[in-house]
């Protein structure tokens, strides 16, 4: 980035200052956030102590609101709500004469409203409906009043937060060798424990809140307050999450706050009848490239909703934090679209910045945070916006980690444009390190981006149609295959210790590509990683013990590493950091013996994690009884240094 221009302090304390007054006015009017941010338990529908009812919603422009359903025979008429104050809606239905709810569990309701002189009626799904049923027939979602009579309740406390972040990133529905949508208890008994196993302490959930798009991979959300039914039912995902618990995992969510689907009739758009309510109306209230509404971050009660919205999954699902979305969209006026970010500060600090937005994100990092000590919350941001990462009271948005988007772009861009001796060194530690200081990244080869979104996986980028043929750990490996399965290693272990203070994997990502429009290609062959003649054996055994290693050494949790050498023409990489020495030898053809690599602390080393061990698909050419001791040698501007015996290339 460029240096920071006169007048950006001033900007942060403008930007602290609104942020301060916003949270005056929710004390003062509201009795405070954490009782704004409970507005999950006033809105939607309440079953009160005596088993009445109550319904409550914000309609501004309706001119008047029914409730119809199962309950009542579908009758249009007979359940009016009453217009209250600010735009507001209230329904008490009493008890039935059994003194049960007039609306049982689990029964089909409707919002309706009459929309001209001769009766047509709309209708239109709560915003705060828990739950959202398709029916197989149909292309719209219903909503399902959800009280049951036994809900789940959580038996294992929630863990501490890791110092080290190790993410696998997931999909629900894929993650199955079946060709249909998996669900909650499949992820849970079939797939919990492989994640455990790998070695991975968080797991980040895509696609839970419900959307009526299957193929938008989560991102055009219809029902916020909703986990997705596609996969099983609301007690099926605390059960899930209880259950990550128990085994140590923290379980963060997807939140998309960034946009909402269009859809009407089960989803927010037009919910009142206006082109407005929670959206901006007229062209700011619409996102021309994905099609979608933008939020009025400004509107009290669209701060209600959305707030509220992320303490209900905490509150209710038990979730240990958020990747939010879409931010870069959320902060520009531009949305991002057409802007190349330099790292100027003037792209990051002027009138193309969304005040509303930006502060609304201030606001829900503090109230999430004061809230729950523990609490992590990601930023999706492209832009490299600074102080993204920093404390809401310095004036920063108050994230805890960003996502270094650049990485998984840069091995794509080397894989698909360079031949392996044209790779340059510099330019991947560059990409690798280029993070601002004082703000956590979490590093990533390849995220759902480039498994979903029609690009190629780095396996198959690596190894592509000899991965369907060549994968036999019977049959000596072909060159393809070779080089494929020692650079995918390689390239994960450089950015797992390089690239940033957490590290994020896409469900069996080492092994498939996804078409989100086919139940065939959408799913993740586990069965394959048992079968012992097939080296993706080999590849989850690297990935396991390098997370192992990581959990032993603890690199995440350190500063940046030191980089020692950045060698172009033996391609070699080496750098320290907690004390573990990294050493790449990414030479298609060279091999060094007594390379002299520069150290830091004196003393003996040994080999603690060898890519090129059998287990893992190598050609075990290194002996891991060598003891290597430093001699006070300066090199590299380190203090000591040992020499490597053998630093082989790639490919024997």
């Amino acid at each position: 980035g460029s240096t920071e221009p006169y007048g950006t302090p001033l900007l942060m304390a403008r930007r602290y200052g609104l942020f301060e007054k916003q949270l005056t006015l929710l004390e003062e009017a509201e009795g405070g956030f954490d009782q704004f941010t409970r507005s999950y338990k006033g809105y939607g529908v309440q079953r009160m102590p005596d088993n009445s009812l109550v319904f409550k919603e914000w309609a501004p422009a309706a001119e008047a609101l029914f409730l119809t359903g199962d309950f009542n025979g579908w009758d249009n008429f007979s359940h009016p709500y009453s217009k209250k104050d600010f735009g507001k809606w209230e329904l008490h239905i009493p008890p039935k004469e059994d003194k049960t709810p007039a609306v049982a569990h689990n029964s089909k309701l409707k919002v309706s409203r009459r929309i001209s002189c001769a009766g047509e009626r709309l209708y239109r799904i709560s915003p705060w409906a828990k739950y959202v049923t398709r029916h197989e027939k149909s292309v719209i979602y219903d909503w399902v009043h959800w009280d049951p009579p036994q809900p789940y309740i959580h038996k294992h406390p929630r863990p501490q937060k890791p110092r080290s972040l190790r993410i696998y990133e997931s999909h629900v529905g894929i993650a199955s060798p079946e060709g249909k949508v998996a669900s909650y208890s499949n992820f849970t008994h079939n797939v919990l424990p492989r994640i455990k196993d790998l070695g991975y302490n968080c797991i980040q959930l895509m696609a839970i809140m419900e959307h009526a798009y299957y193929a938008s991979f989560g991102y055009q959300v219809t029902s916020f307050f909703a986990a997705s039914s596609r996969y099983g039912t609301p007690e099926e995902l605390k059960e899930l999450i209880d259950v990550a618990h128990s085994l140590g995992i923290i379980v963060l969510l997807d939140v998309v706050h960034s946009h909402a689907s269009k859809n009407t009739e089960d989803g927010l758009n037009s919910f009142d009848g206006s082109d407005s309510c929670f959206f901006h109306s007229g062209p700011r209230g619409e996102h021309s490239l994905w099609d979608s509404r933008l939020f009025n971050y400004s509107g009290w009660e669209v701060l209600r909703f959305l707030l509220s919205n992320l303490r209900w999954w905490m509150e209710e699902y038990r979730f240990d934090g958020f990747r939010f979305d879409g931010v870069t969209s959320m902060l520009y006026h531009h949305h991002g679209i057409g802007s190349g970010f330099s790292g100027d500060y003037t792209e990051y600090f002027g009138l193309h910045v969304d005040e509303d937005s930006l502060l609304y994100l201030m606001l829900a990092n503090h109230i999430l945070h004061t809230l729950y000590q523990d609490c992590i919350t990601i930023a999706e941001d492209v832009s490299g916006m600074p102080t993204l990462c920093r404390p809401v009271q310095e004036g920063g948005l108050g994230f805890d980690y960003r996502l270094a988007m650049a990485i998984p772009d840069k091995w794509i861009q080397i894989l698909k444009e360079f031949k392996d001796e044209d790779w340059n060194m510099g330019n991947i530690v560059y990409t690798m390190t280029n993070r601002r200081y004082g703000e956590k990244c979490i590093a990533y080869a390849e995220s759902h981006d480039q498994a979903l979104v029609g690009d190629k996986t780095l396996a198959f980028w690596l190894m592509d149609k000899d991965m369907y043929t060549n994968m036999s750990a019977l049959i000596p490996m072909n060159s393809v295959i070779d080089r494929g399965i020692q650079l995918h290693k390689m390239i994960r272990l450089l950015t797992h210790g390089l690239g940033g203070e957490g590290y994020l994997n896409f469900m069996g990502e080492s092994f498939w590509k996804t078409k989100m429009n086919s139940y065939h290609y959408a799913r993740r062959q586990f069965n394959l990683i048992d079968l012992d003649h097939l080296r993706y054996r080999q590849l989850y055994a690297f990935d396991r013990d390098m997370n192992r290693t990581e959990d032993k050494y603890g690199w995440l949790a350190t500063p940046p590493a030191y980089i020692s050498a950045k060698h172009e023409g033996d391609k070699v990489i080496v750098f320290e950091r907690a004390n573990v020495i990294f050493i790449f030898n990414f030479h298609p053809t060279n091999s060094y013996s007594n390379y002299r690599v520069a150290v830091g602390p004196p003393g003996k080393y040994k080999i603690k994690l060898d890519s090129d061990e059998i287990q893992y698909g190598g050609h075990g050419r290194l002996d891991h009884n060598t003891e290597f001791f430093t001699e006070p040698m300066e090199f590299n501007n380190l203090p000591n240094s040992i020499l490597v015996n053998k630093l082989y290339y790639l490919l024997p």
